[in-house]
């Protein structure tokens, strides 16, 4: 699974480089690149790549519960004389990509992205959430067209632990509407989520990639969503999706008691001395629900009110 574990990957390169930048040859490797130069460089990449590739599109104009083997992604032909790329076949059966697509901004370490997506079923579930588990089937490759990762079967992935592209997208599909036991350990699904995602390499592995990515290399994933299941990654009794204070879809930059852990994975969110789980004064399994003093403010973010249930045990 070459995308997961990000912050691993991130980890070994900054280890590699602080043992590795000088050697006896006195090589030292380059620092990153500016990312909002390197996004400039992406985009006119994927533009590029966009309008000189088209997909199948008429297989898809008739309701169905298709695969990622489904979708073909092809280069436009070229002259043999000039190499100039040559007008769409079959328009009636293929488009553009750059015809098809969705295009998306997000800000990700303080640069404004563009990313883009082809939705070719929205999916009737629910979407997941950004700190949500999905299963999923996926196949990723690079420009070239060589594949570097793919799931022969359908895995859970938790999405925390993804590069930051696949928390963007996913939540904008919906998950599958139906799910059939066929009995044999295997399910089938209905009505799910069936896309593809063009993303720059600053919301992929930007210059720590995982073996066979190059560096600063642009993305495409084709994906099916089948289903979602919350996480609550600290076990405070609160899901991670709720720890989202200021409702912006990223858990990461919310941190209560400001030290420096992220409300998800703070089992003290508040910073008060008392676990968040035992400020669930109700026993009722909730502790968002219980605020002492009536403020609004539930007792588990709120330092003024170190109550807990576990006084009288």
């Amino acid at each position: 699974m070459m995308f997961r574990n990000t912050l691993v990957v991130v980890l070994l390169s900054v280890l590699c480089f602080t043992s590795c930048k000088n050697d006896d040859d006195g090589f030292e490797i380059p620092p990153p690149r500016d990312r909002t130069i390197q996004q400039a460089r992406d985009k006119d990449s994927l533009l590029n790549y966009m309008s000189t590739h088209y997909y199948n599109s008429s297989t898809f104009e008739t309701p169905g519960n298709y695969t990622y083997d489904d979708i073909i992604i092809t280069e436009l032909p070229t002259d043999p004389d000039t190499g100039e790329y040559l007008d769409l076949p079959d328009p009636d059966n293929n488009t553009l990509l750059i015809d098809a697509i969705e295009t998306h901004t997000a800000e990700y370490l303080n640069v404004e992205y563009e990313y883009y997506t082809l939705k070719l079923n929205q999916g009737g579930g629910d979407s997941p959430y950004a700190s949500d588990t999905v299963n999923i089937n996926y196949y990723g490759q690079l420009f070239d067209g060589e594949d570097f990762d793919s799931t022969a079967n359908a895995e859970n992935l938790d999405l925390i632990t993804l590069i930051e592209a696949w928390r963007l997208v996913l939540t904008d599909f919906g998950t599958a509407t139906t799910i059939i036991d066929n009995g044999d350990g295997t399910f089938s699904y209905e009505n799910y989520g069936l896309g593809v995602m063009l993303v720059p390499s600053g919301l992929a592995y930007f210059n720590a990639p995982p073996f066979g990515i190059p560096q600063y290399e642009n993305l495409i994933f084709k994906f099916e969503l089948y289903t979602r299941e919350p996480n609550d990654h600290d076990e405070d009794l609160v899901l991670s999706f709720l720890e989202d204070i200021d409702g912006d879809e990223n858990v990461f930059n919310d941190d209560t008691d400001g030290d420096g852990i992220p409300d998800f994975f703070d089992i003290d969110d508040d910073g008060d001395g008392v676990l968040t789980k035992y400020e669930d004064l109700d026993n009722d399994g909730d502790p968002t629900n219980d605020d002492t003093d009536g403020d609004g403010i539930p007792n588990y973010l709120d330092s003024s009110t170190a109550i807990s249930n576990q006084d009288d045990n």
